[in-house]
């Protein structure tokens, strides 16, 4: 038959939170990395730090003349690129949950508290050192995740996706009794449905 898919991958997205203690040319090189796949990509910033914002867009204005792709970077940085400053840690973390995407870069001083406040990211790169790229051919996670702010829906692809589950269930005398008149109310309300109401309740009687 027919196999299923999980769901159309594309554009790619990042996302970075940082703060103070971030390394800008760190996020600059991620956000080039992830802007060169094609026009459409999407490349986020939101730090609590003025200082590293202006720093990461400097860097980047610099750079990006100087990239093989860059007219699929320029593109996608002038379409789909921002650079935000939140008021707080908090802020910032709700926005990345409120736009849930594809891959998300913690670079904090303190990246694993950031994590336990995320909801929704496709995949989630902790620290100076876990850029998006590795992920991309090496470091072991899988690389379809979902985009278009449908991480606060699914996951990315796994095993799991692929595996179909059944459920069944064996009732007692006993249980079906306690629940025939919930049964009944329900049957009634949505229906009624008074051949689903006969079915148990021929039960019922013979109980």
């Amino acid at each position: 038959g027919k196999i299923a898919i999980d769901s159309p991958a594309g554009p790619s997205e990042i996302l970075i939170i940082a703060d103070d203690s971030a390394n800008y040319e760190y996020i600059a090189r991620d956000i080039l990395s992830q802007t060169e796949h094609a026009q459409d990509n999407c490349a986020i910033l939101i730090t609590t730090s003025e200082q590293l914002a202006e720093r990461v867009y400097k860097y980047l204005k610099g750079e990006v003349s100087h990239c093989l792709r860059k007219t699929f970077i320029e593109k996608s940085l002038a379409d789909y690129g921002a650079i935000f400053i939140a008021d707080s840690l908090n802020e910032a973390i709700q926005f990345a949950n409120d736009f849930a995407p594809e891959h998300l870069e913690i670079m904090t001083k303190n990246p694993d508290d950031a994590l336990r406040k995320i909801e929704n990211a496709g995949s989630v790169f902790l620290g100076d050192y876990s850029p998006v790229a590795a992920a991309d051919y090496l470091s072991g996670t899988n690389h379809i995740l979902p985009t278009g702010g449908s991480a606060k829906r699914f996951s990315g692809l796994s095993v799991a996706t692929f595996l179909k589950s059944m459920t069944y269930q064996s009732l007692s005398k006993e249980a079906l009794r306690l629940m025939s008149s919930d049964i009944t109310n329900l049957a009634s309300s949505e229906g009624p449905y008074t051949e689903h109401i006969r079915s148990v309740k021929i039960r019922e009687e013979r109980l």
